[in-house]
């Protein structure tokens, strides 16, 4: 029997329909992705299955005694709240009857009715107002609950989740906020988990510990005597690939079942959108026919069938009823002007605050083209990384050499450069009706509509947007500037699937560099060509403000990691070797993907030590530096010459002599670079 089902289900806001005779049914031990394009309705729809929202019309069915417990995409707290207090909100009913049945057993009645009026609603959606008069009926339902042993089970999920039970939810990050979230509706022990992006602003090593939870997580059943139910909203297609039993579409009004993993959903989505485009083709030139036969002349209309002007008025119904798949958005990257070979150099950088070491002697050479994903947990110093290699920070200790003619242009997760207030007009374009990118000239509204936005929603405030919408609007707002080099601050939040795609293939063929900080593994796989990653987990061989290079995405670092874990675990001689441990541990398959950087690198062999330097190149080495100095001298001051704007006009031949020289001089300098590296490092 369902845990809950939905039969015919109608809502709508405004003249849209977002279900419309929708029907779902979910059972036991089930875990349900629900997908679909943004604005389509499957935050309202998780509501109406949580019971915080009402169908129009329809019916919604649970079983009797069922605990529903809802997680929003922005959880809310009391203000000033512990983080002990917010996970406790979790077993709140179960601690109000313990706290009367405590109150009635020691006589105190008045105390009882007072801690009886404070009891909070019932997250299972039944009505508790009425409350039990008797101890025996407050200790059966306090067992029902598991009231007696409440606070161990907060410590229990505190503990599992790395929370601090004293910290102030208020000073707390979004992905440890989600984490309480998380810990309270785990605490609650629900028949049905409803998690509206669970993974937004979670790191990539919270998401992965969130999908193996909720992969081993049964529920109680507490209602049904059986295992509890699951249903997440997600964008992150690795994380739905990982978790999820079976996938739910909701696309224009209806939900669609499909069986299996993400994979299997797109071959069999595929197939579907070919035969409606099939289908719809065939009615439409029907349609056709029908209306040239009935605008026919006199002579026609004599012999016109009335069952033939009946079946012209049902296929008009019927394409007037049709809701065609919605549109696709529209991506185009104006690079702007080609930046030098080098887009930036570290060498040796470390970074402090305090006591407290983000970046320790970190080196890497970014070219133009590259597109570099950033890994690390949250707070690892991801962000200040970047800010070192654009130069908006000065390092502690080391050198950054940046590149010439960069126009970087910014992504940020947080939304932070949005004005709610403003129109949409007024984000592209303030203070003009057109858009001008890649050499073209747009009509703003039509800007908008590739990524979109009708024209009635032009002039809306930004406030009116959902969050995918408003993501939408930040990517278009980036990609009307002319710039080499994008910083993508987690771009795929709340960015439904067909426009994670979208956004995919623009970058990988995007000519300028990117620097991506994500968290969605497979987009970091399908976009990156090297991953920047932190390393100071000491389980893996490092140490504080580590941060190492490689080629390849999520999946190579993550080879090469575990290489590292198998090295390092194998150099210490105090730990006991089981026998054949050692023979296991050297047959281990090593990852074909070598770092870009040396990452772990073996001990070179006594029998074979390195060539020391000639004397010519030990002379060598020592001009180079200066060598470099001058050609980047020479570069700043044809850079110079080349920023006036009437020098072409002018002087056309001195104009393409400075031109060649200067990527001459690029060349130069990256032959110097490389031989300068090959030979310090002997």
């Amino acid at each position: 029997m369902a845990l809950l089902s939905l039969t015919d289900a109608h809502l709508a806001y405004g003249h849209v329909p977002l279900l419309d005779g929708a029907a779902f049914a979910l059972e036991p031990g089930e875990r349900v992705a629900l997908i679909g394009r943004n604005g389509t309705g499957k935050s309202s729809l998780l509501k109406v299955m949580a019971g915080v929202e009402r169908l129009d019309d329809g019916l919604l069915q649970q079983q009797g005694g069922l605990r529903r417990v809802y997680v929003p995409q922005e959880p809310q707290f009391p203000a000033g709240a512990s983080v002990f207090d917010a996970v406790a909100e979790g077993v709140a009913q179960a601690r109000a009857l313990r706290e009367r049945y405590e109150a009635l057993a020691s006589g105190d009645h008045t105390q009882a009715e007072d801690r009886l009026a404070a009891a909070p609603a019932s997250s299972s959606g039944r009505d508790d107002a009425e409350g039990p008069d008797d101890l025996d009926t407050l200790q059966t339902r306090i067992e029902a609950l598991d009231g007696w042993t409440w606070e161990q089970r907060v410590h229990e999920a505190l503990q599992r989740l790395h929370l601090d039970p004293q910290a102030r939810v208020d000073a707390l990050s979004g992905g440890t906020r989600k984490r309480v979230a998380l810990a309270q509706a785990l605490v609650a022990r629900p028949d049905v988990l409803l998690l509206d992006e669970p993974t937004n602003h979670l790191d990539i090593d919270a998401i992965e510990w969130l999908q193996d939870l909720l992969v081993q997580w049964r529920g109680t059943g507490a209602g049904s005597g059986s295992s509890g139910g699951l249903v997440l909203v997600s964008h992150d297609r690795a994380f739905i690939d990982a978790v999820a039993t079976r996938i739910i579409e909701l696309d224009r009004g209806v939900l669609r079942s499909y069986p299996g993993n993400f994979a299997a959903f797109e071959a069999a989505k595929a197939r579907e959108l070919e035969n409606e485009a099939l289908a719809n083709a065939r009615a439409d030139k029907l349609l056709a026919q029908e209306e040239v036969w009935v605008r026919k002349g006199v002579e026609a209309r004599r012999t016109r069938s009335v069952g033939r002007v009946a079946r012209l008025q049902a296929l008009r119904a019927q394409r007037s009823a049709r809701r065609d798949q919605l549109g696709q958005v529209r991506l185009e990257l104006d690079a702007g002007l080609p930046p030098g070979k080098i887009v930036a150099e570290l060498k040796d950088v470390s970074m402090r605050f305090g006591e407290r070491v983000v970046i320790d002697h970190f080196s890497a050479t970014l070219l133009r083209g590259d597109k570099v994903g950033l890994i690390g947990p949250n707070g690892a110093g991801k962000t200040t990384l970047l800010k070192l290699i654009l130069g908006e920070l000065q390092p502690t200790s080391g050198t950054v050499r940046q590149g010439t003619r960069l126009q970087v242009a910014y992504f940020d997760q947080m939304r932070a450069g949005l004005d709610l207030e403003a129109s949409l007009v007024d984000t592209i374009s303030p203070g003009s009706e057109w858009v001008e990118f890649g050499g073209q000239r747009k009509h703003v509204m039509s800007y908008l509509t590739d990524f979109l936005f009708s024209p009635e929603r032009a002039n809306s405030p930004v406030r009116t947007l959902s969050g995918g919408e408003r993501n939408r609007l930040l990517l278009a707002r980036l990609f009307a500037l002319p710039a080499n080099v994008l910083v993508l601050d987690e771009p795929t939040n709340d960015l439904d699937i067909d426009t994670l795609d979208l956004l995919e293939e623009l970058l990988q063929g995007y000519g300028g560099t990117v620097f991506l900080v994500s968290h969605d593994r497979r987009f970091l796989d399908n976009v990156v060509t090297s991953t920047i990653a932190w390393e100071g987990d000491p389980a893996y061989g490092g140490h504080p403000g580590l941060w190492r290079e490689y080629e390849g995405g999520y999946e190579d670092w993550k080879r090469q990691r575990e290489r590292a874990r198998v090295l390092a675990s194998s150099a210490q001689p105090a730990r006991p070797v089981a026998p054949g441990a050692a023979t296991g541990a050297a047959a281990v398959a090593l990852p074909a993907v070598e770092p870009r950087l040396e990452a772990v690198a073996p001990a070179p062999s006594p029998s074979a030590p390195p060539r020391k330097l000639s004397y010519k190149e030990q002379r060598e080495l020592e001009a180079l530096p200066a060598r470099i100095e001058a050609l980047e001298a020479e570069q700043r001051t044809i850079d110079a010459e080349l920023a006036d704007g009437l020098l072409f006009a002018r002087h056309p031949q001195r104009g393409a002599e400075l031109s060649a020289r200067h990527a001459q001089i690029e060349d130069e300098l990256m032959h110097a670079l490389e031989r300068w590296e090959a030979l310090a490092a002997r």
